[in-house]
């Protein structure tokens, strides 16, 4: 069975007819002091850029990790971060419509009303190139500004950051 992305926190039963919905709402706000992030993700915080360099395959584990990471680090940084993803790494993609459509409302929902943001998604594979346009469509109006590359120097320059950066290490 694949990872369902809530819309919304899990809330514990009763919680709000007893009226310790405050505390409720503390323990299901809590931010994590160190924000560990996995290997394919990396965070430059003189950029403020994070970047996410997944390789196999793209499936709905892959984004709900690195859905949850922005999150967190949303959660933990008041400063608001852009964000570029390498997809060039890919080997298969394994998604839906659906699935995009129920992402892309998500994170518009969850940014709504903080400061705008861009997201760089470079991309070659047509399936995609087909869903980060349909992320693109989703979130368009809201402070996440989504922008599909084919091209590293064409991302870091709308990124306005050194295209280095967006190399991959090594």
């Amino acid at each position: 069975m694949s990872p369902t992305l809530l819309l919304h926190a899990p809330v514990t039963p009763g919680a709000w007819r007893k009226k310790d919905w405050s505390l409720e709402l503390v323990r299901l706000m809590k931010v994590p002091n160190e924000i560990e992030l996995p290997p394919d993700v990396a965070f430059d915080s003189e950029l403020a850029l994070l970047t996410y360099r997944p390789t196999g395959v793209l499936n709905e584990a892959a984004v709900n990790k690195i859905i949850k990471v922005i999150g967190e680090l949303e959660a933990a940084r008041q400063e608001p971060f852009n964000r570029f993803f390498d997809t060039l790494g890919q080997d298969e993609v394994d998604l839906n419509f659906r699935y995009i459509v129920h992402v892309s409302l998500y994170r518009r929902l969850t940014y709504a009303g903080r400061p705008p943001v861009k997201s760089a998604i470079l991309a070659t594979d047509s399936a995609i190139v087909h869903y980060a346009r349909l992320h693109a469509m989703i979130t368009q109006g809201s402070p996440i500004n989504v922008r599909i590359f084919g091209d590293r120097d064409e991302a870091a320059q709308w990124l306005g950051v050194p295209v280095q950066s967006l190399q991959p290490p090594g």
